[in-house]
């Protein structure tokens, strides 16, 4: 039996760029537009698996640069890579180290051939190169991949950014090169994906992902963005990429964001996205629900009855009470980032579904309007 097709696009919406399609692994489907909890070691925070499969999340990325360091690819490989390892058994992404190696400014060095860096964990010294980085995703086992890039700061210079997104290009193309030749580890398929950089310059943006294009990758990511710029910015970097990335392709923005940048990115044609907001936020104690957010220390909630959410689909949104949800986070007690961390992934998971139906219904732009005014409001 033939292999099935691996993206499959099944519906634009009429007044915006949006878009339905399904993305097929070997680990299950992927219905698109889709936002990936983190679970940057190989765990999402604060939940088990188990949570994340009653919030029907399809799938969850996870970081090469972590997983590299700990637990190391003898071990995924001995142990037949990352799902048999923590027991997930739907698609996983990984990024390729690339954003975490450039956060090292000071614990590494730049060149043709790939990075030097130290690790954060005891400075023991390391290199990541194209062609390496797609060996570690190899023994990860991830079931979609990152090519190796180089992540611009903001603000630089067009000169600046101009080297580093060529750059990206020719490790890209030397990625592709390996994955045509490296062999699965794991006994399942994995694509790669490339990623466009740029930085806030429309002319380098075009110009990077055509010659990515031109390479034929499995599906395209946007990367170098919610670093700094304005959001003006970044949306619009997203549209001129989104504009020349080919239509039977995934397309994924890296790193975002906040509810009104994901249904804002789904209006220009995005339809992947990730972002340590909801799982972060929710430690610190900001709750994003149905109806607004959530300053869940905020006193206001010390005799509130109100439930959580009961719109979300998260079972135990819809029963815990914010008096008690205040208590257990005034307390300290970890239910409370349990609790908060499902509400804020589930509410990330009920976003995209929503979106999802709306634009096959056709009323995707006057929903995400009415949406973002609701969810952006405080409680």
């Amino acid at each position: 039996m033939a292999p099935q097709q691996f993206f499959t696009l099944e519906h634009t919406d009429a007044s915006t760029q949006a878009r339905v399609g399904t993305i097929q692994t070997d680990h299950g489907a992927i219905p698109t537009p889709a936002f990936m909890p983190v679970g940057t070691q190989g765990a999402v925070k604060a939940l088990e698996w188990q949570n994340l499969n009653a919030l029907e999340a399809p799938i969850v990325l996870s970081n090469t640069y972590h997983l590299y360091l700990r637990p190391g690819t003898d071990v995924l490989d001995r142990v037949g890579g990352l799902h048999a390892f923590n027991g997930w058994s739907k698609p996983i992404l990984t990024d390729s180290g690339g954003f975490q190696v450039w956060s090292l400014r000071d614990l590494r060095k730049l060149s043709e051939h790939g990075v030097e860096f130290r690790s954060h964990l005891d400075g023991s010294a390391h290199v990541f190169t194209p062609e390496s980085v797609v060996d570690i995703q190899r023994s990860i086992g991830s079931d979609l991949f990152m090519v190796l890039d180089e992540c611009t700061p903001y603000p630089v210079s067009e000169t600046d950014a101009r080297i580093s997104m060529e750059r990206t290009v020719r490790w890209a193309e030397r990625a592709a090169n390996h994955h045509a030749q490296a062999p699965f580890h794991h006994g399942h398929r994995q694509f790669q994906f490339a990623i466009g950089q740029g930085s806030v310059y429309p002319a380098l943006r075009e110009a990077c992902m055509k010659s990515l294009v031109e390479m034929d990758f499995d599906g395209y990511a946007i990367g170098g963005l919610s670093v700094g710029e304005s959001a003006d910015e970044m949306y619009a970097m997203t549209e001129v990429s989104t504009r020349i990335m080919p239509a039977n392709k995934p397309r994924y923005l890296m790193g975002v964001g906040t509810p009104e940048n994901i249904l804002r990115s789904i209006a220009l044609g995005v339809d992947m996205f990730d972002c340590v907001m909801p799982t972060r936020n929710a430690r610190n104690g900001t709750v994003f629900t149905t109806t607004g957010k959530v300053n869940v220390k905020n006193a206001k909630w010390k005799y509130s009855t109100e439930v959580l959410d009961d719109g979300v689909g998260c079972a135990t949104s819809a029963i815990t009470k914010m008096a008690y949800l205040r208590h257990l986070f005034v307390a300290n007690e970890i239910l409370g980032l349990i609790l908060a961390t499902a509400q804020n992934v589930a509410f990330y998971l009920w976003l995209v579904r929503n979106a999802r139906k709306h634009i096959l219904e056709g009323t995707y732009s006057e929903w995400s309007q009415e949406t973002i005014r609701i969810v952006s409001s405080n409680r």
